[in-house]
């Protein structure tokens, strides 16, 4: 017997909720965030093809979607409550609903969120997740905030994303351990929701790392109204990584994306701050930089020698 829409929402993704006051089941979910406390809402959308790859694992598939959505909760300083599910599906391929469910709950309760509602339909493989958060009034990290003088950090490494799917192309190639390594950073991505909320009266902005370091930090610098230098040398990167060629390493570091680390500024009195906020949030922050006055944004290297800026970032219209 065939699956049916119901059926498949019953199976896989009903679960009873214990911090909603209504999940699936209504037509819709009720939350009940903490008194006082502002909702942060995000979506993302993962279309096969140009999101990911058909080659994978459908768990770590899972996992990844609602990795993405956590990552802008995260740059905004919220705490996960719930999220919605529209999942369309050529079929209801129980093997890969089972996988799927499977990442995508295991990295839901380790974030102590809930799956409240959604939608399923037939179509081409479409995932979107919407996430909420909630967030004290006044104490949201926004894209605005960042001031000349202050310093920049980047959580992490990046560019082993990139790395991963430039092998894929059959641009580079990595021994069968180093590209499991690169290939897990692409597929299963740590949302760094706990250093977001560590960084809560701290960082001055903060965006996560999804369309590349450099086209990130760039919706910053506009939304602030203020330019940075950026010591390319200095932003950290794996192992791996950094036995490719300097041009293949500026290259992933820069522009790579689907890093979902954190880009975030800080006055530079709050350096020791910055550091308390990372190692309780168990994750590493480097300074790459400093904010300027003006609207420029200059690269140098570890001498401090410009380096031509030729590096873009991911465009869904243009890539």
């Amino acid at each position: 017997m065939s699956l049916g829409e119901f059926d498949l929402i019953g199976k896989y993704f009903t679960r009873e909720v214990r911090r909603a006051t209504l999940g699936i089941g209504d037509d819709c979910a009720l939350l009940a965030p903490l008194a006082g406390m502002q909702i942060a809402v995000s979506s993302d959308m993962l279309v096969e093809g140009r999101h990911f790859l058909s080659t994978v694992a459908p768990e770590r598939l899972g996992h990844k979607a609602l990795a993405v959505n956590l990552s802008d909760l995260a740059a905004c300083g919220a705490q996960p409550l719930g999220f919605t599910l529209a999942l369309a599906l050529p079929r209801a391929d129980e093997v890969f609903l089972e996988g799927f469910a499977r990442g995508l709950f295991a990295l839901a309760e380790a974030q102590g969120i809930e799956l409240v509602g959604g939608d399923t339909t037939q179509g081409p493989l479409n995932i979107c997740i919407t996430a909420m958060g909630e967030v004290p009034p006044g104490q949201a990290l926004l894209r605005s905030g960042a001031r000349a003088g202050d310093d920049l950090y980047v959580s992490g490494t990046v560019g082993d994303a990139r790395l991963a799917l430039e092998v894929f192309r059959g641009q580079l190639a990595l021994d069968a351990a180093a590209f499991e390594s690169v290939r897990a950073a692409m597929e299963q991505p740590q949302p760094r929701v706990a250093l977001g909320l560590a960084l809560r009266g701290i960082a001055t902005s903060a965006i996560d790392v999804s369309d590349g370091l450099l086209g990130d930090l760039g919706h910053v610098l506009r939304r602030s109204g203020v330019g940075a230098i950026v010591d390319v040398d200095a932003v950290p990167r794996s192992v791996v990584l950094a036995v490719q060629s300097l041009a293949w390493q500026r290259e992933c570091t820069l522009a790579g994306g689907d890093d979902y680390e954190l880009i975030f500024t800080a006055a530079p009195a709050s350096a020791d701050a910055v550091q308390a906020a990372a190692r309780l949030a168990g994750v590493a922050a480097t300074r790459i930089g400093r904010i300027e006055a003006g609207a420029a944004l200059r690269l140098v290297d570890a001498a401090g020698r410009p380096v031509p800026h030729t590096f873009g970032s991911f465009d869904h219209f243009r890539s």
